[in-house]
């Protein structure tokens, strides 16, 4: 029972996932991001092993379709998965197996694909889409978690989503963006409050990392 949405900004090039589930460790399990590459998303009987293989067709040039479909192909277990993807340009696909006992579904966008299993209607990946789609100008995890909260709004999932996560690449090999919930009764809520103390720090961590000279460390000596 998750739901979830990968994306990637126009404006920016940043390619995130933000994903909410009643099961622990979400983060650990569910999104997988490349700089440059792209997103995947697996869930429902979830996978782990077809995040970093769809991200590997997707380093070597693979579209969103051509990934889905080669994850897809000779998989014996595959209809019990839920998966989606975006490529390095923006195009989206998902996939929702047969075997899934509960509503699935999944909506494309500009940029972004949301998809859901054991949702409470069919309509809460078009609300994240939605939802994504509200504030063009924000940055990108903030869009993300926008559309997580309308997925909520919509209807979100049945039983109690215990925890989520919000993940942003840029042109860095590290996350610019890597914030998880866990076993909290209020998971959106706690997110929201992590991002919006996280956001303004995004810039200031970076410039640690390439540049440990920066006055703004807290440890330089002039």
């Amino acid at each position: 029972m998750t739901f979830s949405i990968a994306a990637k900004c126009r404006h920016t090039g940043m390619i995130g996932t933000g994903v909410t589930t009643k099961n622990l460790a979400v983060g650990a399990r569910c999104p997988f991001v490349r700089a440059g590459a792209g997103a995947v998303l697996t869930q429902q009987v979830t996978d782990m092993r077809l995040g970093p293989r769809g991200l590997d067709l997707l380093s070597e040039g693979k579209t969103a379709d051509e990934v889905i479909e080669a994850l897809v192909a000779g998989n014996e277990t595959v209809g019990w998965r839920q998966l989606a993807a975006v490529d390095g340009d923006g195009n989206t696909a998902f996939y929702s197996g047969d075997s899934v006992p509960t509503i699935r579904a999944g909506h494309q966008g500009d940029g972004c694909v949301a998809i859901g299993n054991g949702i409470r209607n069919s309509d809460v990946p078009k609300a994240m889409v939605e939802g994504y789609e509200r504030y063009p100008d924000a940055h990108l995890a903030e869009r993300l978690l926008s559309g997580l909260e309308a997925g909520m709004a919509a209807g979100g999932q049945f039983g109690q989503i215990t925890a989520a996560s919000l993940h942003v690449v840029d042109t860095h090999v590290f996350p610019i963006v890597d914030l998880r919930v866990d076993y909290d009764p209020l998971v959106l809520a706690k997110m929201r409050f992590l991002w919006e103390a996280f956001e303004p720090k995004i810039d200031y961590f970076i410039e640690l990392a390439i540049n440990p000279d920066t006055p703004t460390n807290p440890y330089y000596v002039a």
